[in-house]
Order: structure tokens, then C-alpha cells, then sequence
């Protein structure tokens, strides 16, 4: 049994921080960082039937041509993806009233929708991105379990060397994206390495009043190549979400509006109406494969 201090729930049965309970979530999972997000992705619905919401975590559930569909909302960071990624699992692989594992193993289908600065001067604002996998610049992955691949750890040997993050205290991870949920969804984007970074300026290399202690590292980033590789794009949660996914046995990809080019140093002029284009195109995708 999982004492109460590690399985903590509400009195209503529901898990702590998202204030869900199993028949409230679907399979297919959309997550967005922004709150806003989730009442546009539930507006493509056909019906909603559950919504509800905690601290910065909003949920709406509801029918979009015959299938069920959860959008929510993660907040921002790989630490608030460590909550909600478990949170999620726990909801569909651990009986809550006698507080065991399950038995038989169910596997969601969790697709963050984001946006994103591009880190190629090829690939332009309002453009999408898939990310084929997700960089982590964080340190979240380092507190679980982890047992490397053989591409993964050959990517991470190169980006080491490239990047001479030698005695820095940086230390990458690395993740690939479900396969399947990947070719759905990457149709006709960008796609490459995402990279994800623990913070919006220092970690991003803006510069206001502090000084990066990693200098130039999106110029880094740009170079870097490995095989047919490149690093496409800045953001902060998918290293996580694809890291947390593959130990707990679902899949997960993301696909982002690029919002900024960090490059061209453009910026879009309707990121929002973008933003609209890719929901309505991810639902679709998601819902009809099989």
C-alpha cells in the first residue's frame, strides 16, 4: 500500500494538486502552459462535460467528433510538469481507494501545445515545430531512475563536446517523442531537437540586468548538428513531459507556434490566430489515428 504521505488526495477522493478524479480525465490529453489556452482548445468541443480547477491547474473535458478529449492547463516549468505527469498517471495506474498499482498498465496520449522561440534563422514566426526530442537544460530528470539509449546518449556526448559545458554545472538530458503520436502530428512541420531551458531569460540567454553565466549559448545551439539533427527551438517543459512519459509508459509529443525567431529577431504579428490553427489541427490529428 502507498502510505498517504507520498499518495497525498483531497477528501473528495480527487489527487492533490490537480483536484481530479479518474472519470473526469480522457485518454487522449491535450496540456498547455498558458491558462488561457485551455478555454480555446475546449471551444473546438462538441461538449464539454467536466471542468475544473486548482491553483494554476485548469481542466476541461469534453467530445470532439466522438472522442473524449481532456485540455489542461500545466502552468509553466518542468517542475509543474513533474506534478502533473504524476498526478496523471496516478489517476489511471494506482487504485486510489486501496492505494495500490494496477495490475494492467494504461498508457494516455499527452500532447503539449506551446509557444516557442525558433533557434534557425530558416525557420520563420507563425511557422509549427514537432519536436522529434526534447533537450532538457534542467535538472528534473536527474531525481528519477533513468536508463539511457544508445542514440540518446550518443546525442548527448556530441551536444557535451560541442557546447564545452565541461566542469558547467549543466547536465543535458535527452528524450525522443512516441513514434506513433510523432507521425501523426509532425505532418508538414518543422521538426528537430527542442530544446528545453529551466527559466525565460538567463537560462534563454536574455540579457536585462544580470549576465549569463553560459555565454552565447543559443549561438550554440544553432550549430549544433548531429547526423541529420539540429536544435530547433526554445521552451521550458517538453524535456520533462517526454523524459516523465517514456519511465511511466505513455506517449507524449509536442508541437509549438513559433512566436519569435531569436535569430531574424522578429516576432509574430498574430501569434493567437496561429495558436487557433494549430489546436484545431492537433485535435483532428490526435483524434482520428488509430
Amino acid at each position: 500500500m502507498i502510505e498517504e504521505s507520498e499518495l497525498v488526495l483531497n477528501k473528495d477522493g480527487s489527487v492533490y494538486h490537480l483536484h481530479l478524479r479518474p472519470e473526469q480525465v480522457a485518454k487522449n490529453i491535450i496540456v498547455a502552459g498558458d491558462p488561457a489556452r485551455i478555454a480555446v482548445i475546449s471551444s473546438f468541443f462538441d461538449k464539454i462535460e467536466h471542468t475544473v480547477q486548482h491553483r494554476e491547474f485548469i481542466t476541461h473535458t469534453g467530445w470532439f467528433k466522438g472522442e473524449l478529449v481532456t485540455a489542461l492547463c500545466t502552468g509553466i516549468g518542468t517542475d509543474n510538469i513533474d506534478i502533473v505527469l504524476n498526478e496523471l498517471d496516478t489517476l489511471f495506474n494506482i487504485d486510489l481507494k486501496r492505494r495500490e498499482v494496477k495490475e494492467e498498465h494504461t498508457s494516455l496520449n499527452i500532447v503539449r501545445i506551446g509557444t516557442s522561440g525558433s533557434l534557425q534563422a530558416d525557420i520563420p514566426e507563425d511557422s509549427f515545430v514537432a519536436s522529434e526530442w526534447g533537450l532538457g537544460l534542467d535538472n528534473l530528470m536527474h531525481y528519477y531512475r533513468v536508463s539511457k539509449t544508445p542514440d540518446s546518449d550518443k546525442i548527448l556526448q556530441h551536444f557535451c563536446q560541442h557546447a564545452n559545458l565541461g566542469d558547467s554545472p549543466i547536465r543535458p538530458y535527452i528524450f525522443k517523442a512516441s513514434g506513433k503520436l510523432f507521425t501523426h502530428l509532425s505532418q508538414g512541420m518543422f521538426t528537430g531537437i527542442t530544446a528545453t531551458a529551466p527559466g525565460f531569460y538567463g537560462p534563454q540567454g536574455r540579457i536585462l540586468r544580470l549576465q549569463p553565466a553560459f555565454e552565447r549559448i543559443n549561438e550554440k545551439l544553432n550549430s549544433f548538428k548531429y547526423n541529420n539533427l539540429r536544435i530547433t527551438n526554445f521552451e521550458m517543459e517538453t524535456s520533462a513531459l517526454y523524459g516523465l512519459s517514456s519511465l511511466l509508459g505513455h506517449n507524449a509529443c509536442t508541437v509549438c507556434s513559433i512566436v519569435a525567431n531569436r535569430f531574424t529577431r522578429r516576432f509574430s504579428k498574430n501569434y493567437q490566430l496561429k495558436m487557433k490553427e494549430l489546436i484545431e489541427l492537433t485535435l483532428q490529428r490526435l483524434t482520428a489515428q488509430g
